[in-house]
């Protein structure tokens, strides 16, 4: 929790052409009195405006680790949303290769048992390719819902929203 006692969110989005409605789950998540701070890889920097998520979050957006003993710049997560979910992104995940920021973040959320919820997007080819539907898998029974995207739609984050309040490790939050 923050300072002023709010549940912190943080919303994770990886490289997609869907990145840029990370906005609409910072909208869902304000409006039920969470604080939200975004942890973009540096491929999704490319797809979302952060000039526009830092005005509406007030937090900066995060891309790289930061230095040894420096202070951290965002308030500690509470739950994390990551949407979209690349296949890249899900099948280093599931391994355990914490190769950026965001990657780091969710491996450690998972050590601390926070709730977390995914929202793969990619092509139908790729989210049916063997590797990537194992990944999910264990991501599953490591203990994060699953929340399945459509490619050519937009992202289900209400839905995504919805999984994080019922997600059984949110007890006493939010």
């Amino acid at each position: 929790m923050n300072t002023q006692g709010k549940s912190v969110l943080y919303a994770i989005v990886t490289g997609s052409s869907r990145a840029p409605e990370i906005s609409d789950l910072v909208d869902l998540a304000q409006d039920d009195g969470w604080e939200v701070c975004l942890v973009a890889s540096p491929a999704a920097r490319g797809f979302i405006d952060t000039e526009h998520l830092e005005a509406k979050t007030g937090w900066p957006v995060r891309s790289n680790y930061k230095q040894p003993g420096t202070p951290d710049l965002l308030p500690p997560a509470d739950a994390m949303i990551v949407a979209p979910l690349t296949c890249n992104s899900t099948t280093k995940w599931a391994a355990g290769i914490s190769d950026t920021l965001p990657l780091g973040m969710l491996i450690e959320a998972l050590g601390y048992r926070k709730p977390i919820v995914a929202v793969p997007y990619s092509s139908e080819a790729q989210m049916s390719f063997p590797p990537i539907q194992e990944a999910l898998t264990k991501l599953a029974t490591y203990g994060v819902a699953i929340v399945p995207s459509q490619q050519g739609n937009p992202l289900p984050l209400a839905e995504a929203w919805r999984a994080l309040q019922s997600h059984p490790w949110l007890a006493g939050l939010g």
